[in-house]
Order: structure tokens, then C-alpha cells, then sequence
């Protein structure tokens, strides 16, 4: 018989993985919840012509497709397989797909139901998402997203709540983090600067190698990629830019003098370190004119975070869009969002051993079964455990001692209840520490005490 197995770039999750995991949605829920941010879920299918298009060819390409149900082949004609146009068949055969991110569904959420909605809409989603993509470490083709938007609101107020709310997740989970943020209207202005304003992702892939290659090589690299000479020598002061965040925005102000989007983006940031700077962040704020993701559709402020005491990558991404509904015909509504990196999260976590104790174990107290009589005495006394919020078992079978006890051992409950004819004659437990073996008698009422 084969042996079951699952898809690759999918993953099982264990007790104790799972608790690990619900720790993060649930902090960074608590956190979306604190700033009145509210829940909705969309379904993992959606139409494929909602999804379509949206991603770009490649990402057309990553969209696990869903077949029609019942006789899907009969909208295929014998030319259509003679043919063997394999995306002109998937769209004959599947009409839905599994959703490849949470932005798009949420931009059709919002046009569908923007008679229910009052804006501005803060919105949090945390669900899973699926890319066919090719699985490798860090990488999976099944995963979740933790996203929370704004939509509805130009106000750049907005960039600071959820700079506030980056600050305040990384905090709980007690890892240090540099947020570094930077504005689309700062690169559109360089690119213009330089008179090289048709290639400003060309120049911006260049410039965000600059802490790994050093300048000569962004240099050498630029002019590889079809830069003039005039336009790399414009660029280098605002490359060599130094000193404080109100330095390098009075230099960049200076230097875009005849360039009204890069002076926009200047005055921009000053407003969010200016309203920052006021409200004590846990961690850094940092001005970063190299950071470029997203440009495909962020048209203000960039948002990226990176562990300081982890070799990781971002770990949290995100920034202002102008146009997220446009694609559904409702134009002119504009949002900024965050998206949190579960996955990579967890892993800086376990490598900084940050997660709390408590994940050990999912039972506090184990109670043995030594028969009927006992279990009599035993299941009210559980019941009452339970309501004063011990989360206490009893073992289903009058199994001998030892198993009951590795039972115990191999679940990480670190203790066990004893209750024989004497205990149960004084209303007494004999209480097993699992971890120092220590056994001591204690008298029911105070069964909790003991426990905490």
C-alpha cells in the first residue's frame, strides 16, 4: 500500500506548532483590535476573472486553478486538444481559482459591498493564501497572510497608526526591529532628477543592492543596464546622502528643486517622523531611499521591517496604493496597508527562543484513573478545575500507573492528580510534580493555588 503523503510546499502542523502559531495571529489580532480595526474573511475560491490579470504574467502563471465540477470536458471541442494551448484550455475547464494573496479579494469585497461599508474601512485579514509556486526553504505553496488596510482615507495618519501598530506586535513578541520606510514619489523624483524618469525601476533594482554590492558596483551595474554616464554622476550625492533623517530630507529638498512628485514624497515623510517622533516607538524609524518593493502598485510611502537580532529577510511589508478598487471600476479610492510574515515571524521567534513557556503544554493537570469510584470523585472535582480556568483531563482508563503517568510525561503536563479511597475520604489530592517528581497532599479547595 502507498504510504499517504501531502502535497508539496503544504505542511502539517502539530499540537504544539499550532499553539505556537495561534500565539502570533492572536497577538497581532489583539493589536489590529486595539486600533478598531475589523474582521472579515473572504472564501479561499474565487472567480477566475476575478483574479486574473492582476498579478502579471507570472503570477497568472502561479494561480492554482480549480476544475468545473461534473463533465468539465464538455466545453472542449477535439480542435481545442488537438491545439494544446494549455491556458486556453484551463480557462474552459475552470472557472475558479484559489486566492494567490488577500489584497485582491479585498478590493472585491469592497466594490461589491461598498453600500454597507463606511469609510474610511479599516479592515484586518488573517487567512491562508496559495501560489503554485516552486516550494524551497521559507517558501511554501500554501501559507497565511496577516493583512490589515485603510481604505477611504488619503490622510497620512493612516501610515502612522500602522507604524504605531508594527511597533506595538514586535514589542509583544519582544523582537527588535528596524522599520525603515521610504516614498514611491522620492524614487519617481531621483528617476526625474537624473532625466532618467522612464527607468525608474531599472534604477531602483540597482540602488536597493546598495548595502550588499557597495556603490562602484551599483554604478557598474547601472551603466550595464543603459543609465547614461551624466545620469549615474547626478545620482551620486543623493546615493552618498549621510547624517540625521532631517539632514538627508533637507538635502533631498535642495537637490529636488525642479521636481514637484519628489518634493511631495519629501514633504510626506517629514510629516510621518514629524507625527513618529511624538509618540515614543519601542523601536527604529528609519529613513530608507534605497527600499523599492512594491512599485507595481505603491504610490506613497514604502513600508519594510526587518529583525535586527535575526538573519531574515522582511518580515513585515507594506505602503499607500491610490487606486486598489480600479481594477473592479471603482475608481479613485485609496488605501494603505500592512501585511505581517507569519511564517517568518515563527522562525525569528524559535531562533531567539522568544516564544513564551506556556506552549510546553496544553493540560496543566492530569488526573489518574483508578477506577470507577475514583472517576465518580474525580469528574465534578474537573468540572469545577475547569471553570476556575485549570485546563485539567482525567485519563480515560484505569490503565496501569506508568502508562498513565507517560501519557503525562510524553503530553508535557506538568502535573498529576492522585485520588485514592484516602484522598477521597479527606477531600484531599495526592499532587505529582512531573518535572522535580516532588509529591505532596493538598486539600481540594486549595488544589488551584497550587497550580499557579
Amino acid at each position: 500500500m502507498q504510504k499517504p503523503s501531502i502535497p508539496k510546499g503544504t505542511r502539517d502542523f502539530s499540537p504544539e506548532e499550532m499553539a505556537k502559531r495561534n500565539y502570533i495571529f492572536d497577538t497581532i489580532k489583539e493589536v489590529y483590535k486595539l486600533y478598531g480595526f475589523r474582521q472579515i474573511e473572504t472564501p479561499a475560491m474565487e472567480n477566475l476573472n476575478t483574479l486574473m490579470g492582476k498579478y502579471g504574467e507570472e503570477g497568472d502563471k502561479l494561480l492554482f486553478k480549480i476544475l468545473n465540477s461534473g463533465d468539465f470536458l464538455r466545453s472542449m471541442s477535439p480542435d481545442d486538444v488537438d491545439e494544446g494551448n494549455s491556458v486556453k484550455t484551463a480557462n474552459k475547464i475552470s472557472e475558479k481559482g484559489l486566492r494567490y494573496d488577500l489584497t485582491v479579494p479585498f478590493a472585491r469585497y469592497v466594490v461589491m459591498h461598498r453600500n454597507e461599508i463606511t469609510f474610511p474601512f479599516k479592515r484586518y485579514q488573517i487567512q491562508q493564501v496559495w501560489r503554485a509556486d516552486r516550494p524551497q526553504k521559507g517558501r511554501y505553496r500554501e501559507f497565511f497572510q496577516c493583512d490589515a488596510d485603510i481604505v477611504g482615507s488619503d490622510s497620512l495618519l493612516n501610515e502612522v497608526e500602522l507604524i504605531q501598530i508594527i511597533d506595538e506586535v514586535f514589542t509583544r513578541f519582544g523582537i527588535n526591529v528596524s522599520v525603515r520606510i521610504n516614498n514611491r514619489k522620492i524614487l519617481s523624483g531621483i528617476a526625474e532628477i537624473i532625466g532618467e524618469a522612464d527607468n525608474i525601476t531599472v534604477i531602483t533594482t540597482a540602488i536597493d543592492k546598495l548595502d550588499k554590492i557597495g556603490l562602484e558596483k551599483v554604478n557598474e551595474e547601472l551603466s550595464q543596464l543603459g543609465i547614461t554616464d551624466e545620469a549615474i554622476k547626478t545620482l551620486q550625492p543623493i546615493l552618498q546622502l549621510s547624517g540625521t533623517t532631517s539632514d538627508k530630507l533637507g538635502e533631498l529638498k535642495t537637490l529636488f528643486g525642479a521636481s514637484e512628485t519628489g518634493l511631495k514624497g519629501v514633504e510626506e515623510i517629514e510629516y510621518i517622523f514629524e507625527k513618529c517622533a511624538a509618540l515614543e516607538l519601542k523601536n527604529e524609524l528609519v529613513l530608507d531611499l534605497t527600499l523599492a518593493r512594491g512599485l507595481n502598485y505603491y504610490t506613497g510611502a514604502i513600508i519594510e521591517v526587518k529583525a535586527l537580532d535575526a538573519q531574515m529577510g522582511s518580515i513585515t511589508g507594506g505602503g499607500r496604493y491610490d487606486n486598489l478598487t480600479g481594477i473592479f471600476g471603482l475608481k479613485g479610492v485609496s488605501g494603505v496597508g500592512i501585511s505581517f510574515g507569519a511564517d517568518r515571524i515563527y522562525d525569528v521567534l524559535t531562533d531567539l527562543n522568544l516564544f513564551p513557556d506556556n506552549f510546553s503544554h496544553s493540560t496543566d493537570l492530569l488526573f489518574v484513573n483508578f477506577g470507577e469510584k475514583e472517576s465518580d470523585f474525580i469528574l465534578p472535582l474537573i468540572t469545577k478545575m475547569r471553570k476556575l480556568g485549570i485546563r485539567c483531563e482525567l485519563y480515560p482508563e484505569s490503565a496501569k500507573m506508568k502508562k498513565q503517568l507517560s501519557y503525562a510525561d510524553n503530553n508535557k503536563i506538568p502535573y498529576v492528580a492522585l485520588i485514592g479511597e484516602n484522598e477521597i475520604k479527606n477531600s484531599s489530592v495526592t499532587l505529582k510534580n512531573m518535572n522535580s517528581g516532588e509529591q505532596k497532599t493538598v486539600l481540594v479547595d486549595n488544589l488551584k493555588e497550587e497550580l499557579i
